[in-house]
């Protein structure tokens, strides 16, 4: 497969930030709050990629997707309304961002997928993530993945659709 999945490297920060802008307009366009108030911007990529979360999906030597990655570290999933699959240790997915020439060929599924082995290689067996109520292109991309949808949470002030992934049954 010639698309690699990666950390991402802080020279790398632009051409992150122009397909999250796009992704930005694509939520406006689409009717979506979600994205709409400054957030994410260029200093949550950079803080992502220093924290060594911010990972890219390469077409050859081309940014065409990013994603944010990281190990049990999500407060505001501590108090979901509703219930998790589980209690153990799990990956979060944030800011999922594919770029505008390869929307629609499944690259979004491409990521996730990448994300599964990443937390399989790190003996974590859960991923968990949220997408804005009105956000129904990541709504059914997580579906149509495998994740099942376990309550809401909360992100600065707004309530969200969460969802879990359960990789591997634990004994």
């Amino acid at each position: 497969m010639k698309y690699h999945f990666r950390k991402a490297k802080l020279s790398e920060i632009t051409p992150i930030w122009e397909i999250l802008q796009q992704a930005i307009q694509r939520r406006k366009e689409d009717g979506s709050t979600q994205w709409q108030d400054g957030y994410p911007n260029p200093n949550v990529v950079q803080k992502d990629i220093e924290k060594g979360e911010g990972f890219v999906l390469l077409d050859g030597e081309t940014i065409i997707g990013y994603s944010a990655v990281l190990i049990k570290d999500e407060p505001a999933y501590d108090k979901i309304e509703g219930n998790w699959l589980t209690n153990g240790d799990f990956i979060v997915v944030h800011r999922v961002a594919i770029s505008e020439k390869y929307l629609g060929k499944g690259f979004a599924k491409i990521i996730l997928k990448r994300i599964e082995d990443f937390a399989v290689s790190n003996n974590i067996y859960s991923i968990k993530a949220d997408t804005n109520f009105d956000n129904i292109a990541m709504m059914k991309i997580f579906e149509g993945s495998g994740y099942t949808y376990c309550g809401e949470v909360y992100f600065r002030g707004s309530s969200r659709k969460a969802y879990e992934k359960v990789l591997i049954e634990q004994e």
